[in-house]
């Protein structure tokens, strides 16, 4: 299918599936976090999964490209970044099973039935507003502080919009987990699974992945650490696996 391709946009290729996506040359691109978050998450064939604050809607097509859901949907405060992630799905020819909505995620109980999606995945703006200097680029600003969602914005939805023991799937800072868990105790969402992202085996944590199960019970099982690199400064067997291609 013929799709408009912007000037100041490019194409990428995914390496998964023959599957690509349209990005601005110099604004907001998707990073490891993306693809490390499709990595943890979990799904069936047939589950109808949402994603908040989705961007260029890498998220939603990586899950598509790994068979993680039937249906998707992702959604964007930033009409810009929502028109291009359309663009993406219609380049793919997956529009059928993969759409972007422009929904501010305060307002979701306006455009979508509760309790009407089996997974929510999320990788939500990582500091406060205050913390650090902001983006003069306003679609930089918005993926990297919280200045159109909080953590709690987003596990608020989260509990509207999913069914019973639905699942939340979060990647952020280590130093936010005291955040998320008042957030998603708060919100009766229980934390599940946890496992730490280390850029290598002599450094502290740079990340955090989490799911949360809406009413579960009590259990926090704790995985064994990530590795992003090895000792020779490559990628680490475990991050190639993640990706789905030899880099």
């Amino acid at each position: 299918m013929n799709v408009n391709i912007l000037e100041n946009e490019t194409i990428d290729d995914l390496q998964l599936n023959n599957l690509q996506l349209i990005q601005k040359k110099t604004g907001f691109k998707f990073g490891v976090d993306a693809v490390l978050l499709s990595g943890f998450f979990q799904a069936s064939k047939n589950a109808k999964v949402m994603d908040i604050g989705t961007g260029t809607g890498v998220i939603p097509v990586l899950l598509y490209g790994k068979n993680k859901g039937k249906d998707f949907t992702g959604i964007d405060i930033q009409e810009e970044m929502v028109e291009m992630a359309q663009r993406s799905a219609l380049l793919n020819g997956i529009q059928e099973r993969v759409c972007f909505v422009t929904c501010d995620v305060k307002q979701v109980k306006n455009m979508f039935h509760s309790e009407s999606f089996d997974a929510i995945v999320t990788n939500p703006p990582y500091m406060k507003v205050g913390d650090g200097l902001l983006n003069p680029d306003m679609a930089k600003a918005v993926s990297r502080h919280e200045i159109a969602c909080t953590i709690e914005d987003i596990v608020a939805a989260s509990y509207y919009l999913l069914k019973e023991k639905g699942k939340l799937y979060m990647i952020h800072r280590p130093h936010r987990l005291p955040d998320i868990f008042i957030a998603m105790r708060k919100f009766k969402i229980e934390p599940k699974r946890m496992r730490f992202v280390y850029p290598d085996a002599q450094k502290e944590p740079n990340l955090v992945l989490l799911c949360g199960v809406k009413l579960g019970n009590q259990e926090l099982r704790v995985e064994k650490p990530l590795f992003v690199y090895d000792k020779n400064n490559e990628y680490t067997q475990e991050i190639k696996d993640i990706y789905g291609f030899n880099l």
